[in-house]
């Protein structure tokens, strides 16, 4: 897992950029810009701990940065208090697009929970609705330049999860491409939901689950074993199921073994999973290892806002790291659109005609000594 093997590439952070990505694991409500938290705080009443835009960053990403998964969900308070009507919700919809646009995105899926944003009086329905028309609006805004899709959560400490498990099959030739549990690991397992994961396969539909992250082992079995997960939201802990012995040989247990063979995609979120204490820094991330053992990882920024992060910045911190070339980056992009909940040949689409020429673009300028 050192970065101690890593050697410059002379990659630059501008060609990190131009790279085209592929973003699977992105919650709408942890990526909002400060000052339209201020502006909507101001619309609706909320109170905020800081009124500028700057100050107001600042105290989310300090908040987050406890190595707390508990005290990171906090966080999210604030966010969500914002997001409790309709206009609201579009806005913050439509400029995550044009966010994920601006730093080279082509295909990503947005992930949220319908069930925190009826406090105003919207149904869940609505909810959907809003988040649609935002995302239509900035993939307008974006040149079409990007592809959006929808992922439904449902919270794992509530008891709704078969009604957001029907809502995104009501609404997935809409918009929406599948289905996720969050919050709090511990205390909740994935198996408290397994109505709605069977409900979703009898529908031929697709969903991820949260698993890896703040609890162990147990959690990820669960999810694939018992509720049949098409991913894994983070799965860093898979980790603990290999063993690097002094000679420098891997060993992998059953679980890890099954995981990789079986090519479940990783919904790795390196910044993220610093601030929450899965993992003890990007140098030392379980995603250098699990790359090198040829597992189905991709690259994400889960909540955008509380990491200060972007696609641009998890793959530049994984260049200095591990000192990662072109190929590597599009080796993790080509996984996530091969795991991506989009149509096949959808995806192979953008591979063949978006990604794959863009990285060999970058390849042919790297060669030509002209990054």
């Amino acid at each position: 897992m050192s970065s101690a093997a890593a050697e410059p590439t002379g990659l630059t952070r501008d060609t990190v950029l131009r790279a085209p990505k592929v973003l699977l694991h992105d919650h709408l409500d942890g990526g909002l810009r400060p000052q339209t938290i201020i502006d909507l705080a101001a619309d609706c009443g909320h109170e905020l701990p800081a009124t500028e835009a700057v100050a107001l960053g600042t105290w989310f990403a300090e908040s987050a940065d406890s190595g707390s998964l508990e005290r990171y969900l906090e966080t999210f308070d604030h966010t969500v208090a914002v997001m409790q009507s309709g206009p609201a919700i579009t806005r913050v919809a439509r400029e995550c697009v044009e966010d994920l646009a601006a730093d080279g995105v082509v295909y990503a899926e947005v992930r949220y929970a319908p069930e925190q944003h009826v406090e105003g009086g919207l149904t869940l329905d609505e909810v959907v609705a809003a988040v649609q028309e935002g995302f239509d609006a900035g993939v307008a805004s974006a040149g079409g330049r990007i592809v959006v899709r929808q992922l439904l959560t449902a919270m794992r400490h509530q008891a709704r999860s078969m009604e957001i498990a029907e809502l995104a099959i009501a609404w997935r030739d809409r918009g929406v491409a599948g289905f996720d549990i969050a919050g709090a690991e511990a205390g909740y397992p994935p198996t408290r939901h397994l109505d709605a994961f069977e409900y979703l396969q009898r529908e031929n539909s697709h969903f991820t689950i949260h698993a890896g992250e703040a609890f162990g082992l147990p959690s990820i079995w669960q999810a694939i074993q018992w509720c049949g997960a098409d991913r894994l939201g983070h799965g860093v802990r898979i980790i603990d199921d290999i063993t690097v012995h002094d000679d420098g040989s891997v060993e992998l247990g059953r679980l890890a073994a099954y995981v990789r063979d079986q090519r479940i995609p990783l919904e790795m979120c390196p910044a993220s999973n610093v601030q929450t204490g899965a993992a003890t820094s990007i140098a030392q991330h379980p995603i250098g290892l699990l790359k090198k053992l040829r597992f189905r990882v991709t690259v994400n920024t889960d909540n955008r806002l509380m990491s200060q992060t972007s696609m641009t910045a998890e793959l530049w911190d994984l260049v200095q790291a591990f000192g990662y070339g072109v190929r590597d980056l599009e080796w993790f992009t080509v996984n996530a659109m091969k795991s991506a909940f989009l149509p096949f040949d959808e995806r192979l689409d953008l591979i063949e005609r978006v990604i794959k020429p863009a990285y060999a673009e970058l390849a042919a300028e790297r060669s030509a000594g002209r990054d």
